[in-house]
């Protein structure tokens, strides 16, 4: 009698193993998995929009895949928060000196309606030579935003213009078109080159 109840405790206690594991498994990897972070960017070769660059060129998210990518969102409007970052970028370029050749950096407008590539190329060119400007339509701009996960806004001021809230976050990838991280507004040098250095070292592991 009692060799059978060990027996039927042995039993329930496998039974409720097999249950915990086949819970597991529907959590983590089955049908009950949870959804990718939606908080996180995609990947380059997840996300789909075509837009034009500075120079006319057309560009989408393969364009910059092969190497680490540096990519901020903003408007040549802009007043302080842009023409800021694209300074600290082009700083952090120089003090990484030739390695910043390895880096696609790029600059999304999020302001289709003054942004042209005329208007682009000129607003760039007060900036590091390597940062590049891309423009397009706005629906391919809302489609980048969302694949980025990048926020913005038209926000109308008390003249009758209007100007654009935007994340103001530097997005990095690896060379894989993996996301690697991100770099906050008004980030010191210190901090941001070697962010962007420990990305370009992980994507050159990862596609060796």
């Amino acid at each position: 009698m009692q060799r059978r109840r060990l027996f039927q405790m042995g039993a329930a206690g496998i039974g409720v193993l097999g249950l915990t594991l086949v819970a597991g498994w529907w959590q983590v990897d089955g049908p009950g998995a949870p959804d990718p972070d939606p908080l996180r960017p995609l990947s380059l070769s997840a996300m789909d929009f075509r837009m034009t660059d500075h120079e006319g060129n057309a560009v989408n998210p393969r364009t910059l895949t092969g190497r680490a990518s540096m990519v901020f969102f903003g408007f040549t409007y802009c007043p302080d928060v842009c023409p800021t970052t694209l300074s600290d970028i082009s700083d952090w370029l120089d003090g990484m000196g030739d390695d910043a050749e390895q880096l696609n950096v790029v600059f999304i407008t999020v302001d289709p309606a003054r942004d042209t590539v005329d208007a682009m190329a000129d607003y760039v060119s007060y900036f590091h030579p390597a940062i590049r400007g891309w423009v397009g339509q706005p629906e391919q701009i809302a489609r980048a935003a969302k694949d980025f996960r990048a926020a913005y806004e038209k926000v109308l001021t008390n003249d009758g213009d209007y100007t654009m809230n935007h994340t103001a976050s530097v997005f990095l990838f690896g060379t894989d078109g993996q996301f690697v991280s991100t770099i906050d507004y008004h980030e010191k040098r210190e901090f941001a080159v070697p962010k962007i250095r420990r990305a370009m070292k992980r994507g050159a592991k990862e596609t060796s």
